[in-house]
């Protein structure tokens, strides 16, 4: 039987560690938090739920993930963010495959929830997610703040997961708009780094385009005032970041 070692990194997180933590029992032979210097109740709580906890500052998701991976006893990896669990399907399936983990990794559809209602379509379901591997085998690439884990060899063997993580995203309406500008400067920065450029006719077209592919195509409507809200907000991520860049670009 394999052992497993779960990677989670936070930052204030005291509303959600717990609920993810106790997920984890029974499940992980060793939970490991790489924090970035909380100052609420974050490394206290994962204290007492027996977590090994790493201070490190943060220097962006990609590169905080993989330094959390370097702090793990064990090579193969679940990796879950502060604001996730383990549903009970999830954990039978995961430790049913400790006895033969015949893959390079496993995926797993992510269930989110968006100010207290799961949300079915709007693009965020099944938001399938490669969160348990051999690290061995790969490294957390993307570009911040969405960051995703990447086999070395595209031919890896993958199998799907039953089950969900339940992804306990926005509390209130007014977080997301808030995360919203943040990630849309962080990722527009990332992409003036990479020498990446775009039109303002194209800014446009991007950002209608990610309204109506969520609102229409994936069935945001049925999500409710929530799923146009998610579906907003998705958009005006795009329009931002892309905005931020055409800015970054014009100041080389």
């Amino acid at each position: 039987m394999i052992k497993i070692s779960a990677v989670i990194i936070t930052y204030n997180e005291e509303k959600n560690i717990a609920r993810c933590l106790n997920s984890l029992l029974g499940i992980v032979e060793e939970v490991v938090v790489v924090d970035s210097n909380s100052t609420d109740g974050t490394k206290s709580i994962c204290e007492k739920l027996n977590a090994r906890v790493v201070n490190h500052t943060f220097e962006g998701h990609i590169q905080q993930k993989n330094y959390a991976i370097t702090q793990a006893t064990y090579p193969y990896i679940l990796s879950l963010d502060a604001d996730e669990c383990l549903d009970e399907t999830l954990k039978s399936q995961i430790v049913a495959i400790k006895n033969n983990f015949e893959a390079s990794g496993y995926c797993m559809n992510r269930l989110t929830n968006y100010c207290g209602q799961w949300i079915k379509h709007s693009g965020w379901y099944p938001d399938t997610k490669l969160r348990l591997w051999d690290s061995r085998k790969g490294k957390w690439g993307g570009i911040n703040p969405h960051d995703k884990f990447e086999m070395h060899d595209s031919n890896s063997s993958i199998i799907h997961l039953k089950g969900n993580i339940l992804h306990y995203s926005y509390y209130t309406i007014e977080e997301h708009r808030e995360r919203t500008i943040r990630y849309a400067k962080i990722s527009a920065k990332e992409m003036h780094n990479g020498g990446k450029k775009i039109s303002l006719i194209m800014t446009y077209v991007k950002t209608l385009s990610k309204f109506l592919r969520n609102y229409v195509l994936h069935l945001g409507f049925l999500d409710g005032r929530n799923g146009f809200m998610i579906c907003k907000f998705t958009a005006i991520e795009t329009w931002l970041k892309y905005k931020e860049l055409r800015c970054l670009t014009k100041e080389r």
